[in-house]
């Protein structure tokens, strides 16, 4: 059986990064901005000791979280070479990352994904973004961010650090085959953890 299919998404808005984004029941007054996120993720890049801390394994990724500005999540991750996240988003959390050794780049979808009850959504052209992220680079994105995180290295690994407010509810993970995104999966704090 298969879903209705969604009007075609418009393009994505990534909030101001000296605006407060609140989402679920986080108020104005305790949210930090995405700002103070890119900040975070920026010196927590540059702390050297931290960084050597994390154990770096061959196979898959590594990873240590991390006490966040405001009450936010964060964490520490190790990216052996030729590995990725795969696409997702970060449902209702804003966030921020930088690489804190190697590079990595980014896939995203410039689109604003419905929240919830579609399986599969036909995107527009045009709606692909790519970056390199090398050491020191970051971005920050906005709610309902579709991207996915890859380290092409064939030899060296990459570190990152994440920061998300509010802490991640949930994690969406899509499949994409052209132009057809699918929902493939909701995951809940308890799977990763």
């Amino acid at each position: 059986m298969s879903s209705p299919r969604p009007a075609v998404p418009t393009a994505a808005t990534v909030p101001s990064p000296s605006t407060p984004v609140t989402g679920g029941s986080a108020t104005s007054s305790t949210a930090p901005t995405v700002a103070e996120l890119m900040d975070f993720v920026r010196g927590t890049a540059r702390d050297e000791a931290l960084i050597a801390s994390l154990p770096l394994d061959p196979e898959g990724r590594t990873w240590i979280r991390l006490d966040g500005p405001g009450g936010s999540e964060a964490w520490l991750i190790g990216w052996p070479p030729g590995t990725g996240t795969g696409w997702h988003d970060h449902a209702d959390s804003f966030g921020a990352f930088t690489t804190a050794a190697g590079s990595l780049k980014e896939r995203s979808l410039a689109v604003r994904l419905p929240t919830d009850g579609w399986k599969t959504l036909e995107l527009t052209d045009g709606v692909d973004r790519s970056r390199e992220l090398a050491t020191g680079q970051g971005r920050a994105f906005g709610q309902n961010h579709v991207h996915e995180v890859l380290n092409e290295s064939e030899a060296a690994h990459a570190v990152s650090v994440h920061a998300y407010y509010p802490p991640l509810p949930r994690i969406r993970r899509f499949s994409r085959t052209g132009a057809v995104l699918r929902l493939e999966q909701t995951e809940r704090p308890e799977d990763w953890q």
